[in-house]
């Protein structure tokens, strides 16, 4: 009887064992596999514009990363290049009067920053520049930190770090090239070879399938589509822009995979419209929860917003 007991007992713990096992190599494989992009579909995009411009330095790592707290399924950001044809986040190719400061601790004046030209500037020197310790005339939420405008290269490295050990699917990342004919080699390369430094970027770090390239200049994008077929693009449209949405695909000379307006230039008929010719439609920016559920009514893809946490309210 008592050897009918022991073995009892042993099997007892032995079967505990090989539980606790089972449990924690399912958790590790979930730590580091990505859920599959496929069990998001149907699901309205919410991207965070510059990572979270209103909450955190823009264009910035811990935007991202704060952003990916918050749910996004989109990183929206800016790409500039700088005189060593780095590729770094920036939404201007001048430090910004608003949220710069110096290596010397000085702050830059409205009338002189476009002097700080950075595509005049190796990024060893743009780096020195903080672009998150000045307070925001515009986003008084925004947590100032000490932070520098980042590669891209070093953007995808972090947010995959971050992946490792997140139980979600990978983010898109919504990469907006800063790019116009009047500034062309001056500010920025021209379009081909713009496109060329972007894509020998997303190329290197694996990203072809995460990637969406944005832009208001249809020449980026017109050099994307010849060139690389496969990436989904999406034709920015501002406020302003009067043509109708059938001259706007003539001009751009193809179908983009998102047409991305101003928020108020949507309606009912302009969705509709995108849907039939199977354009997903994404406005910009959207800081009012109120406009939010009024555009997902609509019918609406996504939404970019400053504010990522309204997306959960």
């Amino acid at each position: 009887m008592k050897k009918l007991l022991l073995f009892t007992l042993i099997t007892f713990l032995f079967s505990c064992f090989s539980n606790k096992k089972m449990t924690t190599n399912n958790n590790v494989q979930k730590s580091t596999i990505p859920i599959s992009q496929k069990e998001t579909a149907g699901r309205v995009a919410n991207q965070g514009h510059r990572g979270c411009r209103g909450l955190m330095p823009e264009n910035t790592i811990p935007a991202m990363i704060k952003a990916l707290d918050l749910g996004v399924t989109t990183l929206e950001m800016d790409i500039s290049i700088s005189k060593d044809k780095k590729v770094f986040l920036s939404h201007e190719p001048f430090f910004n009067h608003e949220i710069t400061t110096k290596p010397d601790g000085s702050f830059i004046d409205e009338k002189d920053e476009k002097n700080y030209n950075m595509y005049l500037m190796n990024y060893d020197s743009i780096k020195k520049y903080d672009v998150g310790m000045k307070p925001h005339p515009r986003f008084a939420q925004q947590q100032k930190m000490k932070v520098v405008k980042p590669l891209l290269a070093d953007v995808f490295a972090s947010i995959k770090q971050e992946m490792m050990t997140r139980n979600r699917p990978y983010p898109f990342y919504n990469i907006e090239t800063k790019t116009q004919p009047a500034t062309d080699n001056i500010y920025h390369p021209a379009p081909d070879e713009f496109v060329e430094l972007l894509m020998k970027v997303i190329k290197e770090n694996g990203m072809e399938d995460f990637v969406i390239i944005q832009s208001f200049d249809f020449r980026t994008l017109q050099y994307l589509h010849q060139h690389y077929p496969t990436i989904k693009t999406a034709m920015l449209i501002e406020d302003y822009d009067n043509r109708t949405l059938e001259a706007q695909i003539k001009d751009l000379g193809f179908t983009p995979t998102i047409y991305s307006p101003a928020f108020v230039l949507v309606n009912k008929s302009l969705v509709n419209k995108c849907h039939q010719q199977n354009i997903q439609v994404i406005p910009w920016t959207v800081n009012d929860k109120t406009k939010m559920i009024e555009l997902k009514v609509l019918g609406v893809d996504g939404i970019i917003s400053d504010y990522p946490n309204l997306f959960n309210e």
